[in-house]
């Protein structure tokens, strides 16, 4: 069982200014490090998000994980001896013109061990980016966390899977705009409580192009009980996770035991 304290780097992002914003990641970075376990970072947080401004750029604002962004956070993490999640837009490194949504992993060590990419992409992201067709675990602090990237959050069946596969924390980077909080809110503790684990939602702030972004960044625990919650400006939130209550919750209402997966063969049809 751990204790982790858990950095959510509420920021801002400057449009296809990747220098300006790994420079305000590392200065969070530099701030919290020294205090935190985890920190993690929003959705495509070096580039910003919005399709209309950056268009093709895309292409020209990738990069390979490993590559830059990840040589240079690495850094920081070995340095103050914490793990990071980012989430940036990935060139692939074998086939030309081909773009991911990815999170890359760095563990405490300052070692990269991996990286998610997007598997359910929001209608507008198929434009540019393809799907992923993995859900990895990786281990952090002797503690096994998934990643999943915003518009996945609809998907009960990605936190299922990551849950079976030992994940006791997922970390949920997003840019959920306003007027939609209901579904960070209720998905963010919805995906907790269903599989008894906790949920880290680490959302952007800032507009872009008449979007504003609604922040409210939180960590919930496996009763799906919000303990601790960002509001809508920039800010860094750190919270503590005990996983002990996994083990509690599970002992209280033994669902994973009582799974009957050989039921639910219509899931795939």
């Amino acid at each position: 069982m751990k204790l982790l304290n858990v950095g959510l780097v509420q920021m801002d992002s400057v449009i296809k200014d990747i220098e300006s914003n790994i420079l305000k990641a590392e200065r969070y970075i530099d701030q919290i490090g020294q205090e935190t376990d985890i920190i993690c970072f929003p959705e495509l947080f070096t580039t910003g998000y919005n399709f209309d401004l950056i268009q093709d750029e895309f292409y020209s604002l990738a990069e390979t994980i490993p590559g830059p962004t990840v040589e240079r956070l690495a850094a920081k993490a070995k340095h103050y001896g914490t793990a990071i999640i980012g989430n940036i837009v990935e060139r692939d490194e074998l086939q030309s013109g081909v773009l991911y949504d990815t999170a890359f992993v760095i563990n405490e060590k300052g070692e990269y061990i991996g990286k998610y990419r997007k598997v359910h992409l929001y209608p507008s992201e198929h434009q540019y980016f393809r799907n992923g067709a993995d859900f990895p675990v990786f281990e952090l602090f002797g503690t096994k966390v998934g990643v999943v990237i915003c518009y996945d959050h609809a998907f009960e069946e990605a936190f299922r899977i990551l849950a079976l596969k030992g994940a006791e924390i997922i970390f949920i980077p997003s840019v959920i705009p306003k007027n939609y909080e209901y579904l960070l809110d209720l998905r963010t503790s919805a995906r907790a409580q269903d599989n008894q684990i906790f949920t880290v939602a680490v959302n952007r702030v800032g507009m872009e192009n008449k979007i504003v972004y609604c922040g409210k960044s939180k960590i919930v625990n496996p009763q799906g009980e919000v303990v601790a919650e960002a509001g809508d400006q920039e800010e860094v939130l750190i919270g503590q996770i005990d996983t002990s209550l996994i083990f509690k919750e599970r002992k209280q209402e033994p669902v994973f035991r009582d799974r009957r997966p050989e039921l639910y063969s219509e899931l795939t049809k």
